[in-house]
């Protein structure tokens, strides 16, 4: 789980009031908004596992065990979020953080689409 907060409070900078698309265009990955500390970030990877178990027979096979429960998590995690801006900040909660969701194993570079829609 990589938090993208930093990332996208630094492109919303100076854009004014709007709208703020952040996606992942891949397979494997989601978007999400979740509170990182008091366990949060472990109880959500315990829950998708819970909802996702590599050791179910999945038949979509190809990469490492249980790679079929990473291409049904974008059907739990979307791939996509829209958050209002105000004032060019990312209108989130005081604990939310903006984070992807990355359980695939095989492949470790990931990029994210940020893209601003002005009011």
């Amino acid at each position: 789980m990589e938090d993208l907060t930093p990332e996208v409070m630094r492109f919303c900078v100076s854009r004014g009031d709007g709208l703020v698309s952040v996606f992942a265009p891949h397979s494997t990955c989601g978007v999400a908004l979740i509170e990182r500390g008091a366990g949060s970030v472990p109880d959500l990877l315990a829950a998708l596992e819970s909802i996702l178990p590599r050791g179910f027979d999945w038949r979509h096979r190809h990469g490492s065990p249980g790679h079929g429960a990473d291409h049904v998590m974008p059907a739990i995690v979307s791939p996509s979020l829209v958050i209002p801006v105000l004032d060019g900040r990312p209108a989130v909660g005081v604990w939310q953080s903006i984070v992807l969701v990355d359980p695939n194993r095989d492949n470790p570079v990931r990029k994210v689409r940020l893209s601003f829609i002005p009011a």
